[in-house]
């Protein structure tokens, strides 16, 4: 197996730890400030790692670590994901150098870590992430004949002290989210690289009390965070300015590119400190007062345990917002060119609350591992023999978690049954398909898998996709758009003309490869 190989599956195994613990995660989050997100914001910075990783082509360690290091810090979300991303650039720094791993490589890059994630907070605060990434590096260095079991362990042993450390957690009565997520993290990695199952987190982290639900909301409005990249960036200079606008200020990275975190009333100065300097993107700005109100709802009227889950494998950042919102308990990242493994399929089902499991595969390709994934897994799976995202999203508005797995698969494969759906995509080559011809670089629009069209102008081919779709009389067309997002007012312009009671819905999926996905229904 290839350095590149083994890592995708290590960085797999953690993210599923962490996908299994995201909500417990974010549950235990009172510090910094109680917006219920470190789980999901540690989540979604493992997620950036292993979505760049399935797209690495890197051949030597050096690369590699650069671009691990490079796909954390850029994918950092909140706090804690900033944090992380500079302890996998620590730990980066050590592994990338080295032509063997062996116990004193990786005690070297644990403490690389911890030196890292100290040296990016400008007030480092005991009780938190720094504390237990510290405590793993005392516990590696010690080169413990268990070693991967001894340093989980002594993560855990952490976590409980951080109770101790920080007044908000004691009185709280919890311990700090964002060193919980961490040690879920490196017990993914442990059960990954010795091959066995390490033992779950003590019971009394999942102890959520009434004084932990209820918190004053934080000092400042916005959690406000982006990237700045340019030549010579100066992160002192920038964090000195920040610093005025308000607290939890985070600016890490390098010369060309910085991840700046800060919670302030005003973003817009925040944004515009930026911008001086550089080019700022993956702008981000939650209302913080907002999810600390969410937070205390979601403990205080807890979802009562459904019937039936789905698990659905899902590409693009705002199409995993509709699955989830649709009510998907579990998203595998995946799809064309990028499919998940018999593994993480698995990882999320066992994952998945209750006992029955739908699986929606979303791509033919996907299909396989599935069907695998249903057999090996420990709860009752189904799985709808989904073949794209749309025909997904359209399964998942007729899910009801309180019916059966059986009644909702049977709902779900009857409303597949009157689905028609197509895409526009790009061509990677000159090709005669299904009679049209298509040069390298052109649009390519196909309905049930066969070329309808194909040229330069977006707006020809998937008109001509739209209407093909839209032969047969259809009262509902949903469009997709992809990472590229295409203008679509041509395209509407001439649906609402030609189909004038015809309801169109329009939605950011964020897919690669696929400019725009179409159903109509």
């Amino acid at each position: 197996m290839s350095d590149l190989e083994r890592i995708r599956e290590i960085a797999r195994a953690a993210l599923a730890q962490l996908e299994a613990n995201r909500r417990r995660v974010d549950d235990l989050n009172v510090y910094p400030v109680p917006d219920g997100d470190t789980g999901t914001n540690l989540t979604l910075t493992g997620r950036a790692i292993v979505e760049d990783l399935d797209r690495s082509s890197a051949e030597d360690r050096a690369s590699l670590a650069r671009e691990v290091t490079r796909a954390a810090l850029m994918g950092a979300r909140g706090n804690s994901g900033v944090i992380f991303s500079q302890i996998v650039r620590g730990a980066a720094e050590v592994l990338g150098a080295e032509a063997t791993f062996d116990i004193a490589v990786i005690a070297r890059a644990f403490r690389a870590a911890s030196d890292a994630a100290y040296r990016g907070v400008r007030q480092p605060v005991e009780g938190t992430m720094l504390s237990a990434i510290r405590a793993l590096a005392e516990e590696a260095e010690r080169a413990p004949a268990d070693f991967w079991p001894a340093v989980v362990r002594a993560g855990d042993e952490a976590v409980l002290r951080t109770q101790d450390q920080l007044d908000v957690l004691r009185e709280a009565g919890v311990v700090d989210a964002g060193a919980a997520g961490l040690v879920e993290i490196v017990r993914g990695i442990a059960a990954a690289v010795t091959g066995e199952e390490i033992a779950p987190a003590p019971v009394e982290f999942e102890e959520i009390s009434t004084d932990a639900i209820h918190q004053e909301l934080s000092r400042y409005r916005y959690c406000t965070a982006f990237v700045v990249e340019g030549d010579e960036l100066d992160a002192d200079a920038l964090e000195q300015k920040l610093e005025e606008l308000g607290d939890s200020l985070l600016v890490v990275g390098d010369p060309t590119a910085l991840k700046v975190h800060v919670h302030t009333d005003d973003p817009g100065a925040a944004l515009s400190l930026g911008t001086a300097v550089g080019v700022i993107d993956r702008i981000e700005i939650a209302n913080m007062h907002q999810q600390t109100q969410a937070r205390e709802q979601r403990l205080l009227e807890p979802v009562p345990n459904a019937e039936t889950a789905v698990v659905a494998v899902v590409a693009g950042e705002g199409n995993r917002r509709l699955f989830e919102s649709l009510g998907a308990a579990r998203i595998v990242a995946g799809g064309q060119t990028m499919n998940p493994s018999t593994a993480d399929l698995v990882a999320a089902i066992d994952a998945a609350p209750g006992n029955t499991v739908l699986v929606l595969p979303n791509n033919s390709n996907v299909l396989l591992a599935a069907e695998q994934a249903a057999r090996l897994a420990a709860k009752q799976v189904e799985v709808v023999p989904t073949d794209s995202l749309q025909s997904g999203l359209a399964a998942m508005v007729a899910f009801d978690p309180d019916r059966s797995t059986e009644e909702n698969a049977a709902e779900m494969r009857e409303i597949l049954e009157s689905l028609a759906t197509g895409e526009v995509t790009i061509a990677s080559r000159d090709a005669q398909l299904n009679g049209i011809a298509v040069h390298k670089g052109e649009f390519l629009g196909l309905v049930a898998d066969q070329a309808v069209a194909g040229g330069a102008d977006f707006d020809d081919v998937a008109t001509v996709v739209a209407e093909r779709l839209l032969a047969e009389p259809r009262g509902v067309m949903t469009l997709l758009t992809g990472e590229d997002e295409p203008d679509l007012d041509a395209l509407l312009a001439r649906l609402q003309e030609r189909h004038p009671e015809l309801e169109v819905d329009v939605q950011q999926g964020g897919q690669p490869h696929y400019p725009l996905l179409l159903s109509a229904e």
